[in-house]
């Protein structure tokens, strides 16, 4: 995930803000809360009570870059936000209370940037992640022990809504740096997108294990948290795959031999490291918002294998996604990797999601289209 920015804030002293009656409470809002709220035109209004704090900031991640916010603080303690037009989206936020990173206490949170966090929905139009009525997969808890890792770990299963009728393929599937297993059900709505393509008979049924993103042993885990540290994290994770997980799956689960992989940003660069050290098992390699780590300008795959997917005679389907108004760096990983299909003359689908940032719309967006294209 890119590093937040700060949102810029004009504090209003004079008197507060008239809230429109257009604006509709955010789908994050907790039961019962009237605020944060979005309008038509995706202006936001948030109301806070921190009524000893002398300045409230709003801040944010990806799509809240460089927002102007009108802030007032009312003689009963609550603090008014009102917002410009945000981008489509999910969104992290905060506020910065007298210097505090500070949660929103209407909304619900959600793991990212490394720990619980606010989140707000500012809609796109699209239901293609909405809950239907139509038959429901199931997402549960499971776990095994590494000796890898030299401890427990845990992830979620999705089993499809005709799960126990017969076996199913599996995507392994990966989250971002400073989010957790949680991400792909919870800001990702994995369950409702698989059960409506899958009602809609536009793609196969699967099953799909989302695993954790960090696989380091306790001495490992007190390196400093940096490039070379998530390389060698991939590496164990790629062990940890073929000789732990995909066994305990296929034992304790219906499961066929179709196996395709995943990942969104760093997710992006494990599926892309697993996938591509073991093609003749992955039928298919998804790369979401691609990341490369560790390569240099003369050895831009220094620490990716990518030479192993060139070689080998088996050529899993590849797909590559990315926002339209992600950063620089995303589109720069995203040259390469192509520049790089295309001279070796391996065949891919590239996707760009229209309007989007480094964020779980373009995510959700390339999660459905990409499990449209594989076990077919």
């Amino acid at each position: 995930m890119q590093s937040f920015k700060i949102i810029s804030s004009i504090l209003v002293l004079s008197s507060s803000i008239l809230f429109s009656q257009n604006y509709k409470t955010s789908s994050t809002a907790k039961a019962g809360k009237e605020f944060p709220k979005i309008d038509n035109d995706r202006k936001a209004q948030f109301r806070v009570y921190f009524p000893v704090a002398n300045s409230v900031i709003l801040e944010g991640g990806d799509g809240m870059q460089n927002l102007k916010t009108t802030t007032n603080k009312d003689k009963d303690g609550f603090w008014n936000v009102s917002t410009l037009p945000l981008e489509i989206g999910f969104h992290y936020y905060w506020f910065n209370v007298d210097g505090k990173r500070t949660n929103d206490p209407s909304t619900k949170l959600y793991f990212g940037y490394g720990q619980p966090t606010s989140g707000i929905e500012v809609p796109s139009g699209e239901d293609f992640f909405f809950e239907k009525n139509v038959k429901h997969g199931k997402i549960v808890d499971d776990s095994l022990n590494s000796e890898i890792t030299k401890g427990k770990r845990n992830f979620k299963v999705y089993l499809p809504p005709s799960y126990g009728l017969k076996k199913f393929p599996v995507l392994y599937l990966y989250h971002g740096t400073g989010e957790d297993i949680t991400g792909w059900e919870k800001q990702g709505y994995i369950r409702n997108i698989l059960d409506n393509l899958f009602a809609e008979k536009k793609a196969e049924e699967m099953i799909v294990v989302m695993d954790y993103g960090v696989a380091l042993d306790p001495e490992q885990e007190k390196l400093a948290d940096d490039h070379p540290r998530t390389v060698l994290s991939t590496k164990n994770l790629d062990r940890i795959v073929i000789q732990e997980l995909i066994p305990y799956i296929d034992k304790k689960y219906k499961t066929d031999n179709r196996k395709a992989i995943a990942g969104l940003s760093r997710g992006s660069y494990q599926a892309m490291f697993i996938g591509a050290d073991h093609p003749e098992l992955f039928s298919a390699i998804g790369s979401f918002s691609p990341v490369i780590y560790e390569g240099t300008e003369s050895q831009p795959f220094k620490e990716l294998p990518i030479d192993k997917l060139f070689k080998s005679k088996q050529k899993p389907f590849f797909f590559m996604g990315i926002g339209e108004k992600e950063g620089q760096r995303f589109f720069e990983y995203n040259n390469i990797l192509g520049n790089s299909l295309n001279q070796n003359k391996y065949t891919f689908i590239q996707y760009r999601s229209s309007g989007t940032y480094h964020e779980w719309l373009t995510w959700r967006r390339c999660l459905y289209e990409f499990t449209q294209k594989i076990f077919r």
